[in-house]
């Protein structure tokens, strides 16, 4: 197994919460280009040599953290694309002790102000982005989702590859 791939860190949603990004990301998303499902990115390229601390650092404050409510506070431009913008103190807290944790090994992507968000359209022309942007937006009102756990993958320049699921304490 090649470990030099980089490790992605993502937020598990309730089945709910992703059935409703997912669907939103197929239905706007390039479909040659879309190959991984809906998520939220806590961190990008982990060190892969790094599995087993990751995965043991991952385990330890997962079993130490019960599922929570996210707030999703309105849609946010990606120049080429679109995203739902979400907050929660919660969120903060998990991905600002393992930023802490893993400090050495951030790369710049990794290091700057985290601002969560799932990307439901991306790298289609801007004006297909403003359009969508415009008609989420015109309907859209606040409302919460649900997250459930972390999810650690491999990626290896394709579809990533779920290493496992980590479930927060019930």
């Amino acid at each position: 197994m090649d470990t030099t791939a980089p490790l992605i860190l993502t937020l598990q949603f309730d089945e709910r919460s992703f059935a409703y990004f997912d669907e939103q990301r197929r239905r706007y998303f390039p479909p040659e280009r879309n190959f991984i499902p809906a998520h939220l990115t806590l961190f990008h390229a982990l060190p892969g040599e790094q599995l087993e601390k990751v995965q043991r650092d991952i385990e330890v404050r997962a079993s130490d953290q019960k599922p929570f409510s996210l707030d999703v506070t309105g849609l946010r431009p990606l120049g080429r694309g679109v995203a739902y913008a979400l907050a929660s103190v919660e969120l903060t807290d998990i991905r600002r002790h393992f930023a802490l944790v893993w400090n050495d090994w951030l790369k710049s992507q990794d290091r700057q102000n985290h601002r969560p968000h799932v990307t439901v359209q991306n790298k289609v022309d801007p004006t297909q982005a403003r359009a969508l942007l415009e008609e989420l937006s015109d309907s859209f009102t606040p409302f919460q989702v649900e997250a459930v756990g972390l999810e650690l993958w491999w990626y290896r320049s394709g579809p990533w590859e779920k290493v496992r699921t980590f479930v927060f304490e019930q």
